[in-house]
């Protein structure tokens, strides 16, 4: 089995992200303008709640899988037994799931009357035991998951184009968004028997599993409650259209959210592997090329979308969706804060089995996001929403930052602040230029083609001036990325 290099995956991931943010682009701006806010309401409101049963269906296998998977990656006799173990904890908790899932359906009146759609969403979930995308991830193996994954995403972006035609037609929209995210799992589920073997070769042990799995799974329960609980919240305290002004700025981040934490994907089972063989140097230098990289990359695409969220918003949605506009400002530096927590959390503390310390940090965020959203959501709708969103991801990170607080300036120096700051200035400089200055309301007669306009013209100014100032000051990993290309050679 071949080990690709962290470049080779960071690529390769990055890829996967970058198509996962591609159908989005593409389809949200055609379905936001055929379901209108309300449709668009129904399948974020069905998706969110489906979110809850798939924690409790997967445990916290998707992210204790890697680590777990990483660590014996060498001995396939080892690394399939745990496969197997994890498979079969998996089935039993779908099962179960999948029975109170029913019975929730046929119980609650808000969901008995969207059944179709929330039926088409409880075969996602099904589906999604069979991704095993923790075994890749822990082998590192990103290509075939890639490739599969957008050849499952093109022929869904070519069915919604060719179905979706109507507001009529949400629950077709959201079996396409579970084709779209699901389909490839069983594909994924096949192709894994070339790495490892599903006979048993000797006696199962569950027990070593279920302590970190649970521990995992409580992670997970507790950062969904600030990432799903607001739209459950918001459906049942303003309706359907609060959910749809609340899922376009959600879109926004999660797409962006998507793109900075894709090399934290990549970096774990590596970072994992190092603590196993205890390499802490090489750990430590990965950790600070990684916490450079989120703010090279989060800090300027939180400031501009913050600058340009009327455009966005109107562009993405149409303009029917201004009440998008102040909660995805308010979301944007989430972009950042997310990133950094991802770092400290998923790639510093549970490579060193100090998952409890991430539970703790999320749990806080949680109760905090909760009690924001019970007082804030009455009287401001989704920008409540929005800023309990806000104020949780920001506790997260520093609860986690004082846990780290004998490495965390370590991991601040290796950030280019001298040469970042200046940059995200003269960036926003230029941004705010065409903004005020550019006026393309003569040329065309679509105010949405004017707002795509507007974001093309700025987003070559704001992100071209923020590139430029690094390349010039020859910040290390924008030059080691691009600028070492243009130096002559010796």
């Amino acid at each position: 089995m071949k080990i690709r290099s962290v470049k080779f995956n960071f690529i390769m991931n990055f890829i996967m992200a970058a198509s996962a943010i591609m159908f989005p682009l593409i389809t949200f701006p055609y379905v936001s303008r055929v379901l209108m806010a309300v449709g668009n309401g129904k399948v974020a409101a069905a998706t969110a709640v489906i979110t809850y049963f798939n924690l409790f269906a997967s445990l916290g296998i998707p992210t204790y899988g890697i680590r777990a998977c990483a660590k014996v990656r060498d001995d396939k006799e080892k690394l399939s037994k745990t496969v197997q173990e994890l498979l079969i904890i998996n089935s039993v908790t779908m099962f179960i799931t999948c029975i109170a899932f029913v019975v929730t359906v046929a119980v609650i009146p808000e969901f008995s009357a969207e059944k179709e759609l929330y039926i088409i969403n409880g075969v996602g979930m099904v589906l999604n035991m069979f991704a095993v995308t923790w075994l890749y991830n822990a082998l590192e193996q990103y290509a075939y998951i890639t490739i599969c994954n957008i050849a499952v995403k093109a022929v869904s972006l070519i069915l919604m184009f060719l179905l979706v035609k109507k507001p009529e037609d949400y629950i077709i929209y959201g079996g396409i968004t579970v084709l779209a995210s699901s389909a490839s799992y069983v594909f994924n589920f096949l192709y894994a028997f070339r790495f490892v073997s599903l006979k048993k070769t000797g006696k199962y042990e569950f027990r070593i599993h279920m302590k970190p799995i649970f521990r995992f799974f409580a992670m997970t329960a507790a950062a969904s409650v600030y990432t799903n609980l607001d739209v459950v919240m918001l459906k049942f305290m303003k309706g359907d259209a609060e959910v749809g002004y609340y899922n376009a700025a959600i879109k926004v981040k999660t797409i962006l959210v998507s793109l900075i934490t894709s090399l934290g994907t990549v970096l774990l089972p590596r970072l994992s592997y190092y603590v196993k063989k205890n390499e802490k140097q090489l750990f430590y230098q990965m950790i600070g090329k990684a916490v450079n990289f989120v703010v090279i990359a989060g800090l300027p695409l939180s400031v501009y979308f913050m600058i340009f969220a009327d455009e966005s918003i109107l562009f993405l949605a149409g303009e029917g969706y201004q009440g998008s506009v102040v909660p995805m400002i308010l979301l944007m530096p989430t972009v950042l804060l997310i990133g950094l927590s991802n770092t400290t959390g998923i790639q510093v503390l549970t490579p060193q089995n100090m998952e409890q310390k991430v539970l703790n940090s999320i749990l806080w965020g949680a109760v905090i996001d909760f009690i924001l959203n019970l007082a804030l959501i009455p009287k401001f709708a989704s920008s409540g929403a929005a800023f309990a969103t806000l104020t949780a991801e920001l506790a997260v990170l520093i609860v986690q930052c004082v846990y780290l607080r004998e490495s965390i300036l370590g991991m601040a120096k290796a950030v280019s602040w001298r040469k970042v700051i200046p940059a995200i200035l003269l960036g926003s400089a230029a941004g705010a230029a065409v903004k005020l200055l550019a006026d393309f309301s003569g040329i065309v007669q679509s105010v949405e083609i004017e707002a795509f306009l507007t974001l093309a013209v700025s987003g070559c100014a704001f992100f071209g001036g923020y590139g430029a100032a690094l390349l010039a000051t020859k910040e290390e990993f924008v030059w080691g990325l691009v600028g070492s290309r243009f130096s002559p050679k010796q």
